[in-house]
């Protein structure tokens, strides 16, 4: 069987965030996201926040005290070192400040990351594909990250389904005939920027949104 995957070669596309409810844990996923979806087009990427996914899952912990926290911290990653500010970790082949483990809008409690975000992503997508009888579309989970000496934070993928995740430009020649040695482009992780920039870290109540890729 053949799968039916987003072209990531798009000139342009269209970000739509949607407003929505607050998610509460335990919460179904896929009835939250269909729920303010009346029609999804081809070509097109929802976009979901991991917060919401992992409350989901139920991926949340009581916050009891600072070692509470660093036990949890620890446990979650392959590998962790404290430093003056924050716990720098890695945790699903990612560098990230304190194993992805955070307290905001998380109504007192500290949100995980999401389990498996390949896995959920490919399942909503599935799901979707079912209910609205499309083929050509992606799923895209993300999360928020700094970069060292930068202010600000900037969207990474944490899973993805149905479109090519990088673009390879090993082999093609640039504009002058040389072929490229090493570059490749992280799509997924330039939509999820794309689409963080768009849901906002506030209290802006958008977390997932659509991206329509135009030809």
């Amino acid at each position: 069987m053949t799968k039916a995957i987003i072209s990531p070669n798009m000139s342009s596309m269209r970000v739509k965030a949607i407003k929505t409810k607050i998610f509460n844990e335990g919460e179904n996923l896929f009835s939250f996201v269909t729920g303010y979806i009346k029609k999804l087009p081809e070509e097109s990427v929802v976009v979901v926040t991991s917060k919401i996914v992992a409350l989901a899952e139920r991926r949340t912990a009581i916050i009891k005290d600072a070692k509470t926290k660093e036990k949890l911290i620890r446990k979650e990653s392959q590998f962790a070192i404290s430093t003056k500010y924050v716990w720098l970790t890695i945790k699903d082949g990612l560098v990230m400040a304190s194993a992805g483990i955070d307290e905001s809008n998380a109504n007192g409690k500290l949100i995980l990351l999401p389990k498996n975000s390949f896995a959920a992503a490919h399942v909503l997508r599935k799901k979707l594909q079912k209910k609205y009888g499309v083929k050509k579309i992606g799923v895209l989970i993300t999360d928020s990250r700094t970069i060292p000496f930068r202010l600000g934070v900037h969207g990474v993928a944490l899973g993805y389904a149905g479109f090519e995740g990088v673009r390879n430009y090993v082999g093609t020649p640039d504009i002058f005939g040389r072929k490229f040695k090493f570059v490749q482009t992280g799509v997924a992780d330039c939509l999820a920027t794309a689409a963080v920039l768009v849901m906002g870290e506030g209290n802006e109540q958008r977390r997932w949104l659509l991206l329509k890729m135009l030809p």
